[in-house]
């Protein structure tokens, strides 16, 4: 699975960094943690971790869902938190990525996330259904950018060649991007409108029109 990169892609330096930078965004996210946030917490992380685990067949490689929009609309600046068990249970019970990429893996997906709540705390007048699209479309697109630049800076081949791993990249999570920009505007617009409480202290608790 293209986000889960394993041991051996990256070099040790940007493997180093990557590391340092997600323990800063972790303890960020910990950061003020109230007790009745963990249940909201802990349902997400059981969604995350079971998404991942979705393979979707595409030409010579294999996708899955990330729902990095979905979890920052929902959880703001907490995301992460659910990313970090996910990838953990991921880890331990299958084997899924690996553990010097550990970090970057956590980047990949949990920044993507922030930013999609960070977006959504300053643009707010847009309806609830085009703020979950928007939000997966752009997750997607910002976590595939963050891997491609992650990959040339270990190594320049991973971009040579009509079929680099970069090309397949792009050409396997653009469809990706938009299928989870429909089924996350679906499902906020859903949950918004059956428990507005979920989405209590995130960027779309003042989220405008429900259409």
């Amino acid at each position: 699975m293209l986000l889960h990169v394993t041991d051996g892609v990256l070099n040790i330096s940007i493997a180093a960094t990557t590391t340092i930078a997600a323990v800063g965004v972790l303890t960020y996210s910990l950061k003020g943690i109230k007790e009745e946030e963990i249940p909201k917490i802990s349902l997400l992380s059981g969604a995350f971790f079971v998404a991942s685990l979705i393979n979707i067949p595409i030409g010579p490689t294999s996708i899955h869902p990330l729902l990095g929009g979905f979890l920052g609309l929902i959880l703001g600046r907490r995301a992460p938190l659910a990313v970090f068990v996910g990838l953990i249970l991921q880890a331990l019970l299958f084997q899924h990525g690996g553990i010097s990429t550990f970090g970057a893996n956590f980047l990949l997906m949990s920044l993507p996330a922030l930013l999609v709540h960070s977006f959504f705390t300053y643009v707010k007048k847009i309806p609830i259904f085009w703020k979950g699209f928007i939000g997966g479309f752009i997750a997607i697109c910002i976590g595939v950018l963050l891997l491609i630049t992650l990959l040339l800076l270990s190594n320049e081949r991973y971009g040579n060649g009509a079929f680099s791993v970069i090309q397949i990249v792009l050409m396997a999570y653009f469809p990706l991007a938009l299928l989870e920009g429909v089924l996350t505007g679906f499902a906020v617009k859903h949950l918004y409108a059956m428990r507005p409480s979920l989405f209590k202290h995130t960027s779309m608790e003042t989220g405008g029109s429900k259409t």
